[in-house]
Order: C-alpha cells, then sequence, then structure tokens
C-alpha cells in the first residue's frame, strides 16, 4: 500500500496519462477557431497542468484547482468536452487531495 508504479522509463503512469490528456486538450483548444473570454485562462492553466506533469510529483490540490478553472473556462465548449474529460479522468487517477 502506497506504492506507486512506473512505467519501464521510470515515470509514474498517471503522470504519462496526465501529460498526454493535456497535450490533446491543448492541441484541440488551439486548432478551435471561436474566440471565448475565458481561453486564455484555460491556456494558461493547461501550461500549469503540463508543467506539474513535467516535474513529476503533481500537488493534488493544485490538479483540482487547474481542473475546475479549466472546466469553468471551457466547459461550454462541446467541441472540447471529450478532451477536457480525458483530463478530469487523468487528475482523477490522483485521488483526492488530504483533508486537513
Amino acid at each position: 500500500m502506497g506504492q506507486t508504479r512506473v512505467t519501464s522509463n521510470g515515470e509514474d503512469p498517471r503522470v504519462t496519462e496526465l501529460r498526454t490528456a493535456v497535450s490533446r486538450l491543448r492541441r484541440e483548444l488551439a486548432g478551435h477557431p471561436a474566440e471565448f473570454p475565458d481561453r486564455g485562462i484555460a491556456e494558461d492553466e493547461l501550461a500549469a497542468l503540463d508543467a506539474m506533469a513535467l516535474s513529476g510529483v503533481p500537488e493534488i490540490p493544485r490538479l483540482r484547482r487547474s481542473l475546475l478553472l479549466i472546466a469553468g473556462a471551457i466547459g461550454s465548449v462541446s467541441a472540447l468536452a471529450s478532451a477536457l474529460r480525458d483530463v478530469r479522468v487523468a487528475v482523477d487517477l490522483f485521488g483526492e487531495p488530504p483533508r486537513g
């Protein structure tokens, strides 16, 4: 219990999943033609999620905060719903933040 699996390259598979999901959503957001008021927020938070994943040890409360901000910023853009869902699933792999 409390052990974390690692891939053959030594990376936590949850981090790999997060990086893949964030990369997909960033690509789809970049290719989405419509501008919307909170697009910059979504792009900034996706960059933050990517940086946390690259560090290898994301902070669960910060992951969840970024996810909420991204969902709030692009939640009404149905074309991005599938990629957003994948990011949510990847964040959920890290579990709940510790209760304080």
